[in-house]
């Protein structure tokens, strides 16, 4: 059973779906009295306060005061020199660097945690991380799990320090009140501060599903011929797709070199990226949509919502899924390639398209096949 969409039903599903992706992807700056939701990024500048943080975000920065608690996840969680939380923080980043005074206690997950001379804690610090410096004033406890610890020359706690690392390193200099102990007991509880692995790869596909329904309603019959590139000619796809993804970085970084360079290199890495993005989706709708016409299956809509969950739970195999991945988004940034530049031409007038569409010609708007030879070519 196939999905049908009349040109305003398009155009409000359309709109809807954008907004939505716009919502996961754009940065914006907020700062307000109180900031919850999810956001590009959110900023507490210098001279402002806002009463408390609670959100999903690219990055949190605070710069000026939080009267109450910072929690969330975030790409980056930054506390500046001049940043005051006088709650406490909690959360999950890739990346966590206090800098500034927190009044409460520190519980977060990171891959990289930082402490540095001028920070204050003044609870307790209770983290796991790949790599943590404490190199501040910890007023409570401190229970750390982490491969690698390194307590600074300026580290000062007030309670306990307790431990667990493949390497810790502490500095004469450092100061610890109640004594420092290993307690092979915390490794066991990092996982407590991480975000599960579904939760990454819920989200990954839920955006992935997201801008690839964009991609169908909005260029049907250039997304079926896409698909004809990689079931009619997958060694051509797979080759300009690598060649793809090795030249244009090195062309950016030539134009980067002259100062008027910089602003068009700029503009040409979000839009490669914008590209990669892309074509890993085409990619994966590309071989779904392959793999369901072997048993006869013709649904568009099918294709995309089969493609991109099989790649999601391939993905989860070590290396193999990760190969498998690669070669769908060569495949899909090839075939991107290529049909761009065939669109490209015909829009010149040099004719038509220099690739018979072979892929029993396309799917129609309704996610139909139309027979080779058909006149239904919508882009």
């Amino acid at each position: 059973m196939s999905l049908s969409f009349s040109n305003g039903e398009r155009r409000v599903i359309v709109s809807t779906l954008v907004v939505g992706l716009l919502l996961s992807t754009v940065a914006g700056v907020v700062a307000a009295q109180s900031v919850q939701g999810a956001s590009g990024t959110i900023v507490v500048e210098e001279g402002e306060t806002v009463s408390r943080i609670d959100a999903v975000a690219g990055s949190i920065v605070i710069r000026g005061t939080v009267t109450g608690d910072v929690s969330g996840a975030a790409g980056t969680i930054h506390i500046a020199e001049s940043g005051r939380v006088q709650g406490s923080i909690s959360g999950a980043a890739g990346d966590v660097r206090i800098d500034g005074s927190v009044g409460g206690d520190v519980n977060a997950g990171s891959g990289s945690i930082q402490v540095s001379e001028t920070a204050t804690i003044g609870g307790d610090l209770e983290i796991g991380a790949g790599s943590v410096l404490v190199n501040g004033r910890i007023d409570g406890d401190a229970r750390v799990g982490a491969g690698t610890i390194v307590l600074g020359p300026n580290a000062e706690v007030g309670g306990e320090f307790r431990y667990d690392a493949e390497e810790f390193t502490q500095d004469p200099e450092a100061t610890v009140a109640g004594g420092v102990v290993a307690d092979p007991s915390i490794r066991g509880s990092d996982s407590a501060f991480a975000i599960p692995n579904w939760v990454t790869q819920g989200y990954g596909l839920l955006a992935n599903l997201l801008l690839g329904a964009i991609l169908l309603l909005l260029f049907p019959a250039f997304s079926a011929r896409l698909v004809g590139h990689v079931s009619d000619e997958p060694a051509k796809a797979g080759g300009v797709g690598l060649l793809t993804l090795v030249v244009v970085p090195i062309l950016l970084t030539l134009v980067a070199v002259t100062i008027i360079g910089i602003p068009i290199a700029i503009v040409g890495f979000v839009a490669f990226g914008l590209a990669i993005w892309v074509g890993a989706v085409y990619g994966q709708y590309s071989i779904g949509a392959w793999a369901l016409r072997r048993i006869g299956q013709d649904d568009r809509w099918l294709s995309l919502v089969a493609g991109l969950v099989g790649f999601t739970i391939l993905g989860a195999i070590p290396i193999v899924g990760g190969l498998l991945e690669l070669g769908a988004l060569l495949l899909g940034l090839g075939a991107l390639a290529l049909e761009l530049r065939n669109s490209y031409r015909t829009s010149r007038g040099s004719g038509p398209s220099d690739r018979q569409t072979t892929f029993d010609d396309t799917f129609d708007e309704s996610g139909t096949e139309t027979p080779a030879g058909g006149t239904t070519d919508r882009s």
